[in-house]
């Protein structure tokens, strides 16, 4: 009889967590993923705000699991399950479909965005959840300083707009106000930094909704006093190519929209929901047995996906759900039971700025250049990789000294607009 075959689905924070923890386990692993690269999402806005070259924060999974033999690599997409025969359905990169057996099952898919019933609006105000959409979206950024600078009227080009207010939401308005302010000053002679008008926008009366009231306030003070424009209680109505208009009637102009709002389970959760007969909550997440993180007894699921007594969709839940679900599969292999799963809030962070974060953890509450401190401390200590923790290190050292980013490239070629 073969080796116990464990198949995990998604190489993010809890499904990288299952496989690294299986490593030197009596078991081969097989980690499916779209990409061949773990994605740091805590970290995507500083690539999309050109602070941080795409590899910094993706190392590929094959470097990753060099050294783990029991660990293998399948670059494909997942389509549907087959509980009953123990099979997980799979589109190869080469048009072929495969169907790959397995004895343990863990699926981390992750979420997608949500744009709440209006999906037309991501042709203007696209998300930022993957690599390439933020590699796309640093383009959108700059392009629109080129266009500005040839532009009949420049303060068009120069009007940027962010739905959502929570951390992403923030850090991408904070990133975007340095950017112009402080690093790409003086290398556009032609317009003025301060012509740059950056709106946030959310339908929640506060930035930061999880935070304390005082980090809420020190976040939107300092985001003011960056240039930003806070609207919060303002719901999105409508989105189009100029601008949006909340449901107020309020109108905010701006060429470039990022959507920071609403975020959905994969369609994987659904998929896996019906062969297993699992319930599923508002959300589209599968709800999961607390104790161990199962669907069924050979079906785990974790992270953003799950709805595990509601835990939010941050990195740290599917960091602990993934180290546990590693736990329970290596104690049944020795004939074990693993302790109940037991989450610990380690709190949540956001940076405002180069010098400025907030941290709440507990009764702890950080903000400043010592919130700035921890919230470094700790998204180094959880990125992966000795070389990409010193690469990231090295370009926030350069930014706060010079304000320089690292990567202020527009891969996209200029295309003319056809004129009528």
């Amino acid at each position: 009889m073969g080796k116990h075959r464990v198949v995990v689905v998604g190489g993010g924070f809890g499904g990288l967590g299952v496989v690294r923890g299986l490593n030197r386990a009596d078991a081969e692993v097989t980690l499916i993923d779209r990409t061949n690269h773990h994605l740091f999402q805590p970290l995507l806005y500083q690539v999309a705000t050109a602070l941080l070259p795409a590899g910094d924060i993706a190392p590929a999974f094959r470097a990753i699991l060099r050294r783990q033999r029991n660990a293998h690599v399948l670059l494909g997409e997942v389509t549907g399950f087959d509980t009953a025969a123990k099979r997980v359905h799979v589109d190869l990169t080469d048009g072929r479909s495969r169907q790959v057996e397995y004895d343990t099952l863990v699926v981390a898919a992750g979420s997608r965005d949500s744009y709440f019933g209006h999906d037309e609006w991501a042709g203007s105000a696209p998300p930022m959840k993957t690599l390439e959409q933020a590699v796309a979206l640093r383009s959108r950024l700059l392009r629109a300083f080129e266009t500005a600078v040839a532009a009949g009227d420049p303060k068009q080009w120069l009007s940027f707009a962010v739905v959502g207010a929570g951390p992403t939401g923030v850090e991408l308005a904070g990133q975007i106000a340095d950017l112009a302010r402080r690093a790409l000053k003086g290398q556009f002679r032609e317009i003025d930094p301060r012509d740059v008008r950056i709106t946030l926008v959310d339908a929640a009366p506060h930035v930061l909704p999880p935070f304390s009231a005082a980090l809420r306030e020190h976040t939107r003070v300092k985001l003011e006093s960056l240039g930003v424009t806070v609207m919060t209680s303002a719901m999105v109505e409508s989105i189009d190519a100029a601008g949006l208009t909340t449901k107020d009637g309020d109108r905010v102009e701006a060429r470039t929209i990022i959507w920071a709002a609403g975020v959905q389970a994969s369609p994987l959760a659904r998929k896996l929901a019906e062969a297993t007969n699992a319930e599923t909550d508002r959300k589209g997440r599968i709800v999961v047995n607390p104790v161990d993180c199962s669907v069924t007894d050979d079906v785990f699921a974790i992270g953003d996906m799950v709805n595990l007594n509601d835990l939010p969709g941050i990195a740290e839940p599917a960091l602990q759900e993934g180290h546990h679900v590693a736990r329970v599969i290596k104690a049944r292999l020795n004939g074990r039971r693993a302790k109940p799963f037991r989450y610990l809030d380690l709190g949540t962070m956001a940076t405002i700025s180069p010098g400025d974060a907030v941290a709440d953890i507990k009764r702890l509450r950080l903000k400043g250049l010592i919130g700035k401190a921890a919230w470094a401390v700790v998204h180094i200590a959880f990125l992966v990789g000795f070389r990409n923790r010193i690469a990231v290190l090295t370009q926030w050292g350069w930014n706060l000294v010079t304000g320089r980013r690292a990567q202020p490239i527009i891969l996209e070629p200029v295309r003319a607009i056809e004129r009528k």
